[in-house]
């Protein structure tokens, strides 16, 4: 089941994010526009965390699936998350984790500020 497989790959980026110093507040944060998979604290910036995953190479590098389409998306569930908390002055940024390989021998690399808001 591809929830349970992307479940599991969340909880793997957000140990790492843990790891390296972020403190998660929500996971799967939800609206009517779509869905952010994780939203962290680091230091003063709020992160919001794309997740995105590949056992293969076939269909390109986990990173490149995070298109302007999809940034949109996010960048718009980012909005509605900072106006229901009614924090719209916290500094923002977009992250990307990417997450290549099979079950165990993952490689996770974090792209910081991957993106900006339009």
């Amino acid at each position: 089941n591809q929830r349970k497989i992307g479940s599991c790959y969340e909880n793997l980026a957000a140990d790492f994010l843990t790891e390296h110093g972020l403190h998660i507040r929500e996971r799967n944060y939800r609206c009517r526009i779509g869905e952010v998979d994780l939203i962290a604290m680091d230091g003063k910036y709020l992160v919001f965390v794309e997740v995105k995953y590949r056992t293969t190479g076939v269909s390109g590098y986990p990173a490149e699936a995070v298109d302007a389409r999809k940034q949109q998306t996010i960048a718009k569930c980012a909005m509605h998350f900072l106006m229901k908390q009614g924090n719209d002055d916290v500094p923002c940024r977009f992250d990307v984790v990417a997450i290549a390989g099979a079950e165990g021998q993952e490689e996770i690399t974090l792209y910081k500020d991957a993106f900006t808001l339009m």
